[in-house]
């Protein structure tokens, strides 16, 4: 849902009313939808993407218990963070492993090639930047095609 609202901006001191539009959705707004994208341990649900014109990507993912995810977003920046649920995430080229549990954020900054491994189920909040299309599956390293230009 879009909903506009007003504001004042001035040009050379001289104010001119404006229309901003706000973006304002419920996960029950996207359940369902093609939003609402799933794998086999894991469902994103999209709130914001690209075409919504705000520069980054904003989702609530699940990664199902047991779940071993080897991932690598070579064209994005994500930052992860768990809001439910335990687990690990491991650098997989330092072989560094950290610990997940509520609280936690982790970010891959450097697009580590990383595995994420779900003890428990997680809920976490996830950013991408560049935004996504809602389009993107993983290929064959576990990661999404660089965004068009």
């Amino acid at each position: 849902m879009r909903v506009g609202r007003n504001y004042y901006r001035c040009y050379h001191g001289v104010p001119h009313q404006e229309l901003t539009i706000m973006i304002v959705r419920t996960l029950d707004d996207l359940v369902d939808t093609p939003r609402d994208v799933r794998g086999p341990v894991w469902a994103s649900r999209r709130f914001l993407l690209a075409e919504d014109g705000v520069g980054f990507t904003l989702t609530e993912t699940t990664v199902e218990a047991g779940a071993e995810q080897v991932l690598w977003y070579k064209h994005h920046v994500e930052a992860n963070y768990v809001i439910e649920g335990e687990g690990e995430v491991e650098d997989l080229a330092s072989g560094e492993v950290f610990p997940l549990a509520a609280g936690s954020i982790y970010v891959l900054d450097g697009h580590e090639r990383h595995c994420l491994r779900a003890r428990t189920r997680m809920r976490l909040v996830c950013v991408f930047t560049p935004a996504l299309t809602g389009a993107e599956t993983h290929d064959a390293d576990g990661a999404y095609a660089p965004p068009a230009s």
